[in-house]
């Protein structure tokens, strides 16, 4: 799977909005019948266009108040030592995602917690102790003006 039709778009932006609907319902949000609708469906998760299905939870109804935004500088950036910290990230639960940066520093990552004490706690405890750890530089949200797992899909239709 190359290339993405209309029909393929429209799937993609219906099961971001409701990851939930039935074949049925998603084909005739898109205009297809139910059998090419399946097909086009498995054909996008085979291709690894859909990598899953998730519940949305919000992290607030499940107490974790805070939110970090925190910049992680390695003392090094050779392979090893790269890796090493990258799977010890991958293993914590409470950092949600990690990225490597360009500018200041190696990786942003953003932290979840119940509030700031536990946060501090988390930072003395876990954060600083990284494998190649060198410094760490901390934001708080203040509040969420938006927060989405949708991606912008309007790039992929084709121009008229």
């Amino acid at each position: 799977m190359e290339t993405l039709d209309r029909f393929d778009i429209a799937i993609l932006q219906e099961l971001q909005a409701d990851g939930r609907l039935t074949n049925a319902e998603l084909a005739q949000r898109v205009g297809l019948s139910a059998a090419p609708c399946w097909r086009r469906v498995r054909a996008l998760e085979e291709a690894g266009y859909i990598k899953g299905y998730h519940a949305e939870i919000d992290r607030h109804k499940i107490g974790l108040g805070v939110l970090a935004f925190v910049r992680l500088d390695a003392d090094s950036n050779t392979g090893k030592v790269t890796r090493e910290m990258e799977e010890t990230i991958r293993q914590i639960p409470e950092i949600v995602s990690c990225h490597y940066i360009s500018g200041a520093g190696t990786f942003e990552v953003q932290v979840v917690s119940r509030d700031l004490e536990s946060f501090s706690e988390f930072a003395r405890n876990v954060l600083i102790n990284l494998p190649n750890m060198k410094n760490l530089h901390t934001s708080f949200s203040l509040g969420e003006v938006k927060a989405s797992s949708s991606w912008p899909l309007a790039h992929l239709k084709p121009v008229r």
